[in-house]
């Protein structure tokens, strides 16, 4: 997946050279918008397949412009980046029509990672009959779970969180990504609910095979690797 043609809208000229520099490796095109009001114009006018977009703008708020790009019918993903990045912050946005959330500072790595999920997601890659990757299956018409030819025996939330890790295989999932896509929660409930379904689908997969598939990434959230 390569060769994307990214609207970055950021009045920071540092925040918009890191970002440049991060798409432009990964062999994707960026154009950059200074305010609010141009990046409007450029987003309704050409057809972008991702707009990252700044929370802090200098003609208005990011929270707002996401407003007026889905009320033109713009509906491409938008990654929203903020130094704002506690639980609330997150949840502003999500309501507001961003399809991601990312917080300042943050790894080149990761936003790359983020715009290919998204992307992904919005060309519906994410939702054929079978995802598979390494050696697991997930069956979504189905809901069963695979690894290596092996069924293995899910509960419906395990099977939900299964399918989550599938269709964002190899990239980093937030605990606010699980809360808001497999939980349906705007809101951080300060439980290890979490945890708690992440190490049973861990268990379940990792049973009985040699090499792990599910990692914690401390600070950040999980993985799902291929083997």
């Amino acid at each position: 997946m390569s060769g994307l043609n990214i609207l970055h809208i950021e009045d920071d000229a540092r925040t918009a050279e890191t970002v440049a520099a991060a798409i432009t490796k990964a062999g994707d095109k960026v154009i950059w918008a200074a305010d609010g009001t141009t990046g409007l114009h450029l987003a309704a006018g050409t057809r972008f397949d991702l707009v990252i977009l700044d929370r802090m703008l200098p003609d208005m708020s990011g929270i707002d412009l996401v407003s007026k790009l889905r009320d033109v019918g713009v509906d491409v993903p938008v990654l929203m980046l903020s130094a704002l990045g506690r639980t609330e912050n997150r949840i502003e946005g999500l309501d507001a029509g961003v399809d991601d959330y990312l917080a300042k500072p943050f790894e080149h790595e990761e936003l790359i990672a983020r715009v290919r999920a998204l992307h992904r997601r919005a060309n519906g890659q994410s939702h054929s009959a079978v995802i598979i990757f390494g050696d697991m299956e997930c069956h979504i018409k189905a809901r069963t779970a695979h690894r290596q030819g092996k069924h293995v025996a899910l509960s419906p939330k395990e099977f939900e969180l299964f399918k989550y890790f599938m269709q964002n295989a190899g990239e980093i999932v937030t605990r606010e990504m699980l809360l808001h896509n497999v939980w349906n929660l705007n809101f951080d409930p300060q439980t290890n609910v979490i945890d708690v379904n992440v190490g049973r689908l861990r268990r379940k997969l990792e049973e009985g095979f040699d090499k792990p598939v599910l990692e914690t990434i401390w600070g950040a959230g999980y993985r799902l690797h291929a083997v």
